[in-house]
């Protein structure tokens, strides 16, 4: 009640407010006017608009735009490659104040205790950190994954203040076919938020997929694929991350009447793009320097994100909302200057004062020691199915060459782009090992490897030398995951990741650095992408089309069978 009685008595005025911005302008996302005043503040939420109000403190804002904080509607946070508390400190100064985040990349590591460290790390954050629950571990049964989670082991976590829903439910044939298991998910979150994964799905298995009660989709890559999506009531979420990067060809789509219903994110972002580019800021300027409206453009970062995923008390700067608040000099460059977090100043002080977690999941690489040997491609037929990388794209080509075939073995062919790919059990529960070609890489010596391998997350090697692709394997299970690039039996740049095999223990600046070591060394072995070690994690995910491989084989995703 005194707490209630404060925010009223602020918001008149009839009592200094705890905080006021002074000097700004308020950018109002549902008439697009410009409202000059102060904003006042009671503890973490607004209480005044566009009038004038005293403060027990205040900060000057003058001359500044007053926007609502951005909310990524969808990402991984352990692909940041940083602990929930690096990734607040690293995104939060670039204006995002909530992150909606699915943990299935370490709950396919660890299960439930990965999805109840992140659940725990939220209450200690600066940002709002969501916590949805992982729908799909692992995402289908032609991987092998540390863990498996079912309808009775989510129904465990759910309940948790960071909850909204279930996350990506990338096991869209499980849906349209109406796989038991996967009934039993849908049934436990029936009414609640349900987050979609359908690439390329279109026509009645849309329509099958929607009628699920599934809301939001971040697969679309091109403007066609969007439109339909948004047209069967789906909010179309988009997406620019490291690796896949859909907002040039949706930017057309996203106007001022689909704003509404279309949100921005990044599904995974690495240290190195964010410190060279920016979060949704670099989104945000991108969009407007298009053509975007400046309207649309900061809607879909911010209002229509809360009202996609039922976030009613953010997204505008009004009396009653949480005080999740961005400053910028410019609207068209989203140069950030001041963020608050319900109320609270996002500054090093605010960072320093939180309480941290310890690690888990440490020592997870389990893989036995690989030779050589095991990284040859036997076969008695020339023609080869072929992984054709899409840059910029999650998706694959479904290739097929003719390889010839000596002493029992396909080899990689340099001239061709064909490179060998492999997936090697990590878990310590089969030593699976599978191969394969990929073209798109471009390397033409040595190998890189990386446990970051979506999203059973094993190790994923590509190379055109078996001994150093051993090589590359076998350290990273020496420095308990994480990235290596080998040349003639050296290791030329490695970034350890000893949490679940996916998150450094050192801050994002390190990280950073790491990563432009690894970027160059990738690119003495003649690496030609930009970032070459998550376009290698996604060619294991069998949810993606066209053409993967798992540990259990090389994986047409159009017909979601392993190939014999």
């Amino acid at each position: 009640m005194a707490e209630l009685e404060a925010r009223i008595a602020q918001g008149r005025g009839d009592a200094p407010a705890d905080l006021v911005l002074r000097g700004g302008t308020v950018f109002d996302l549902v008439t697009g006017a410009m409202i000059p005043g102060d904003v006042a503040i009671c503890g973490d939420t607004i209480v005044g608009i566009g009038a004038v109000y005293e403060g027990r403190e205040v900060l000057d804002v003058t001359g500044m735009t007053l926007v609502p904080g951005f909310i990524d509607t969808h990402l991984h946070i352990e692909s940041s490659l940083v602990t929930p508390f690096e990734f607040d400190r690293c995104v939060t100064p670039h204006g995002v104040t909530t992150a909606i985040c699915d943990p299935h990349e370490i709950a396919n590591v660890i299960g439930l205790d990965g999805i109840r460290y992140f659940q725990e790390a939220s209450t200690r954050t600066v940002m709002d950190i969501r916590v949805q629950l992982s729908s799909c571990v692992p995402s289908t049964d032609m991987e092998t994954a540390g863990a498996e989670i079912d309808a009775g082991a989510l129904a465990e976590v759910m309940g948790h203040p960071s909850g909204i829903g279930l996350a990506e439910f990338m096991n869209y044939p499980g849906v349209i076919h109406r796989d038991p298991g996967a009934m039993a998910k849908l049934a436990l979150f029936e009414g609640g938020h349900i987050d979609g994964h359908c690439p390329q799905l279109s026509g009645r298995d849309l329509n099958a997929y929607c009628a699920a009660g599934i809301r939001t989709e971040h697969e679309a890559t091109t403007a066609e694929e969007a439109r339909e999506k948004l047209q069967k009531g789906m909010r179309v979420l988009i997406r620019e991350g490291s690796v896949s990067k859909d907002l040039i060809a949706l930017q057309p789509v996203l106007t001022d009447t689909t704003a509404p219903y279309m949100c921005l994110c990044t599904d995974d972002r690495n240290p190195l793009d964010i410190a060279e580019e920016g979060h949704l800021d670099h989104m945000i300027r991108t969009l407007i320097a298009r053509g975007t409206p400046v309207l649309a453009a900061y809607r879909a970062a911010s209002l229509s994100g809360a009202e996609a995923f039922g976030l009613k008390d953010r997204g505008v700067i009004a009396p009653g909302k949480r005080a999740d608040i961005v400053a910028v000099k410019s609207l068209e460059a989203c140069d950030v200057q001041l963020v608050l977090c319900a109320g609270q100043l996002a500054d090093p002080a605010a960072f320093e004062a939180r309480a941290t977690l310890a690690p888990v999941a440490r020592g997870s690489v389990k893989a036995a020691k690989v030779s050589a040997e095991d990284f040859r491609s036997a076969g008695n037929r020339e023609e080869t199915h072929v992984i054709g990388i899409i840059e910029g794209k999650i998706i694959t080509e479904h290739l097929n060459e003719d390889i010839a075939i000596k002493d029992g073995d396909k080899r990689p062919d340099v001239a061709r782009d064909l490179a060998r790919i492999a997936v090697i059990e990590r878990h310590g529960k089969n030593g699976n090992i599978a191969t394969g070609f990929v073209r798109g890489f471009g390397i033409r010596a040595g190998a890189i490897a990386s446990t970051v391998c979506h999203d059973h997350h094993n190790i994923a090697c590509v190379g055109v030398d078996y001994g150093d692709m051993a090589r590359a394997a076998n350290r990273l299970g020496e420095i308990e995951g994480g990235f290596v690039v080998v040349r003639d039996g050296e290791v030329l740049a490695e970034l350890a990741l000893p949490v679940a095999g996916l998150m450094s223990l050192e801050s994002f600046e390190v990280v950073r650095d790491r990563l432009i070591d690894l970027r160059a060394a990738a690119k003495s072995l003649g690496v030609g992408l930009q970032e070459p070690f998550l376009q290698l994690a996604f060619l294991a995910l069998p949810v993606i089309p066209a053409l993967k491989i798992t540990d259990r084989g090389l994986v047409d995703v159009t017909r979601f069978e392993i190939i014999s």
